[in-house]
């Protein structure tokens, strides 16, 4: 969930939205890594989402973690609704998906640490009020009836609109988890190489991250049914953005396309103002009609940015947006990977030789191959299989040359963290694979197994 943004006074030129996303460059000395990751509730026995209130609960949670352990409450109308610590805060996804958006780090190993101590806090609180959580892309049993809603403005509003646009959407809210890493650029040049690298390598986290093969109950013929809902939601704001790989394109390109996303709302005095399907062009002019006479500030277009979700996109940062939420191994690996591929010019110079000849239709191919077949799949004479072993290598290769060392400089660099991944490559299977081995044969279709093996 983003939180919602305040301030930055009234835009009085469309410059300033390209010039909002330059200010997040920074020289390579100061890029951190910011970790992303979700997961589902449940009460236990009886493995149902967790409500909002109750004494099992989300609002339980957040309340236990802001007493015991020094967290500030993010309230909405309220509702404590999310939590805030030294750079980090703990927010809700619309059906109480428990998200940890982490502090900007210097390295991976603060990056495990961070997830390692964030699952401590977290069992802690869930083991005193009978709560257990698990790392899945998708619910595996629970209907979308059985979801609870959040009490969040934002949320009621894109509920409403998402059956006007697609037929996933509110399957996506409410039943999905990702892990996502946020990465920094040095310049529009720099932005502009890694968006073109991460839109194009998204299918390889899809396939290595797949873990939700099962849906209401039974396996859904997919490897990543969270990523299959991406590709049928709303084709306005998601997909793989051909436009990025076209000459010329830049910090203003990028504004184009966010300026003819449909709005969802704007946010004044605690409160989310429905502005569906406005234009935030006609904000711009003073004629939108939610807010007649007003003109954006800098804060509601920050709040339009994080209404766009493509495969990868542009803030003041890069988001990677291709991965499966999963197993706490697999929290590190994503920022490793990324990391490896992104962080280390030679590295990331390799993984656009690699990609830069690729078309639309190849880069299409793959997303959806990852998404039923992950590492089995194929586009255009291109395997998966093949593709990731090369990648690894490539953010293995980056990774070393980085060097940040960990534990008082015992371990040398961050390559470990890519063992995970690794073994899937070597292995062929991923963890949705896994799932579905299990599932046809020790589980002996009894689903309800899954808590058991993948629960933190």
């Amino acid at each position: 969930m983003s939180i919602p943004q305040q301030g930055g006074g009234p835009i009085e030129s469309r410059d300033q939205l390209a010039a909002y996303l330059a200010a997040g460059e920074k020289p390579r000395e100061d890029w951190r890594i910011g970790t992303e990751h979700e997961k589902f509730g449940y009460c236990k026995p009886k493995k149902l989402p967790l409500p909002y209130a109750g004494e099992c609960s989300i609002q339980a949670m957040l309340t236990g973690m802001q007493k015991r352990f020094g967290w500030a409450p993010v309230l909405e109308q309220g509702n404590i609704i999310g939590l805030e610590r030294d750079g980090a805060n703990i927010s809700l996804e619309p059906g109480g998906q428990f998200e940890l958006s982490g502090a900007p780090l210097e390295t991976i190993h603060q990056t495990c640490d961070e997830v390692n101590q964030h699952l401590a806090e977290v069992k802690s609180v869930a083991d005193e009020i009978g709560a257990g959580f698990i790392g899945l892309g998708a619910a595996p049993i629970w209907t979308q009836d059985q979801m609870p809603m959040m009490p969040k403005g934002r949320y009621r509003l894109m509920t409403d609109y998402m059956d006007r646009v697609g037929t996933l959407g509110k399957q996506m809210m409410y039943r999905t988890c990702t892990v996502q890493v946020n990465l920094d650029f040095a310049s529009e040049a720099d932005m502009v190489q890694k968006l073109r690298v991460a839109l194009s390598l998204q299918p390889v986290a899809t396939a290595l991250f797949a873990s939700s093969p099962f849906l209401d109950g039974k396996p859904n013929g997919m490897r990543s049914w969270r990523a299959h809902i991406w590709q049928d939601l709303d084709d306005s704001r998601t997909g793989m953005l051909p436009f990025v790989f076209e000459d010329g394109f830049g910090y203003d390109r990028w504004v184009d396309y966010v300026l003819d996303v449909p709005m969802y709302f704007v946010y004044r005095d605690g409160k989310y103002i429905n502005a569906l399907g406005q234009s935030f062009r006609d904000f711009l002019k003073g004629d939108l009609p939610a807010l007649p006479g007003e003109v954006p500030t800098l804060s509601d277009w920050a709040d339009h940015l994080t209404t766009v979700f493509p495969e990868a996109r542009v803030k003041k940062f890069i988001e990677m947006r291709g991965a499966d939420g999963g197993p706490w191994r697999r929290l590190c690996a994503l920022p490793a990977l990324w990391v490896g591929l992104t962080y280390d010019q030679e590295a990331l110079d390799a993984a656009w030789d690699l990609v830069k000849g690729w078309d639309h239709e190849t880069r299409e191919g793959l997303r959806r191959a990852a998404t039923e077949h992950a590492l089995q799949g194929e586009a255009n004479g291109i395997k998966l299989h093949d593709l990731a072993r090369e990648v690894l290598a490539i953010s293995e290769l980056g990774l070393k040359n980085r060097a940040r060392q960990g534990a008082g400089g015992l371990i040398p660099d961050e390559t470990h963290f890519l063992n995970a991944l690794k073994e899937s490559v070597e292995s062929g299977q991923v963890p949705a694979d896994e799932m579905l081995e299990r599932f046809h044969g020790e589980w002996q279709g009894d689903l309800s197994r899954i808590y058991a093996d993948y629960s933190y």
